[in-house]
């Protein structure tokens, strides 16, 4: 089967799986969504989820949460790891929104990588979910079964996000990578992942990943 018989076969069966694809992450406009992605790093969102109501209690946009300490904030995110860290960068950005964006949270990649605390895959869900701009976003899951797919060589991220917007088409790409995501979590996690469950590894996976899951 060629990579793009395999794309064709992922989308189907991955719409047929899963219709709707809600972000995992609750938020409810952008800077919440901002917010509660950068929390993700190294966290499930399960643990994020359970961290932002406090957080966005204490403060849910740029002008309250610039006004607060960044201890308070490091005290409610500990939980999700690396909390000096986000802590510092929560805050910082929120002033940077402030001074520079009136507020808002601005809609381009290159302005949102700028942000303290924000990578590409950040970036990238945040222009995705909650401006509607076509987007792949790769994390290890993505990472993963693309490369157990081989839909690409998975030799890091930044070129499995190129393999993956080369074979899938643009307007499949803010719903296909969440998919992706839920399948990953269900049928193909990254320990003990089983052939018997993980039905599209079966289908159109390489030698090398077949033999991983038996």
């Amino acid at each position: 089967m060629t990579k793009k018989e395999k794309a064709k076969y992922i989308i189907k069966t991955l719409e047929d799986l899963y219709p709707e694809t809600p972000v995992p992450l609750d938020h409810k406009d952008p800077y919440t969504l901002l917010i509660a992605v950068l929390l993700s790093a190294q966290c499930t969102d399960e643990r994020v989820n359970k961290i932002t109501p406090a957080l966005f209690k204490l403060a849910d946009n740029p002008l309250d949460m610039s006004q607060q300490n960044v201890d308070d904030i490091r005290a409610i995110i500990r939980p999700c790891g690396l909390s000096p860290k986000k802590s510092k960068a929560i805050w910082e950005l929120s002033n940077i929104l402030m001074d520079k964006y009136n507020g808002r949270v601005p809609e381009t990649l290159m302005q949102l990588e700028a942000l303290p605390g924000v990578g590409h895959k950040t970036a990238s869900v945040v222009v995705s979910q909650a401006f509607g701009q076509a987007a792949f976003p790769v994390d290890t899951h993505i990472h993963r079964l693309l490369t157990r797919w081989g839909i690409t060589s998975g030799k890091n991220v930044a070129q499995t996000e190129k393999d993956a917007k080369r074979q899938f088409p643009i307007e499949t790409w803010n719903k296909l990578h969440l998919q992706i995501i839920f399948y990953g979590r269900a049928y193909s996690p990254a320990r003990n992942p089983k052939l018997a469950i993980d039905f599209i590894t079966a289908k159109i996976g390489t030698k090398k990943a077949i033999k991983e899951l038996k």
